[in-house]
């Protein structure tokens, strides 16, 4: 079987940078499950998984664009420490979820100056391209619970 629209696909997977400094990888742990083309992937990595079968190897590496987007200045921004209720000490690296516009979206505080903390919005990731080495594992049909709720269930995947 091949990884296509609406199958449940494993794989084993390593991602490095530019540098080749290892940023995520599956070694030492379960494989990744994943409900092919509902979004549960970076797009450049969905599309270059499309078709493979269990066993296949593929390098990919994925320009910012198919990937965690481009950075973009408008997502950082001032804000008062006031804004942060019930956080004691606000340090850089500290992530935080606020509500916006857009939907729940992922803040890292980049900087503290007397009341005024600087915010970053863009993912960690956004403006890198993304080296993939993914050995796919197995591929399978999707359950009808799994194609309705749109991701993957029992091992591996999420649990009700």
């Amino acid at each position: 079987m091949q990884i296509a629209k609406d199958k449940v696909a494993s794989i084993d997977y390593k991602l490095t940078d530019d540098s080749g400094s290892v940023l995520d990888s599956s070694e030492g742990r379960d494989p990744l499950f994943y409900l092919h083309g509902n979004g549960n992937l970076i797009a450049g990595l969905e599309e270059a998984l499309e078709g493979k079968g269990s066993g296949e190897n593929i390098q990919v590496s994925v320009p910012p664009e198919k990937g965690y987007g481009l950075r973009n200045d408008a997502l950082i921004q001032d804000v008062q420490k006031s804004m942060f209720q019930g956080v004691d000490k606000i340090e850089s690296g500290m992530q935080f979820q606020a509500q916006t516009e857009a939907g729940t979206q992922i803040f890292t505080v980049v900087a503290v100056e007397g009341e005024t903390v600087k915010i970053d919005g863009n993912h960690p990731l956004a403006g890198e391209t993304l080296h993939f080495d993914v050995t796919v594992r197995d591929v399978r049909d999707a359950t009808d619970e799994e194609l309705s709720h749109g991701h993957v269930h029992g091992p591996g995947g999420h649990q009700h």
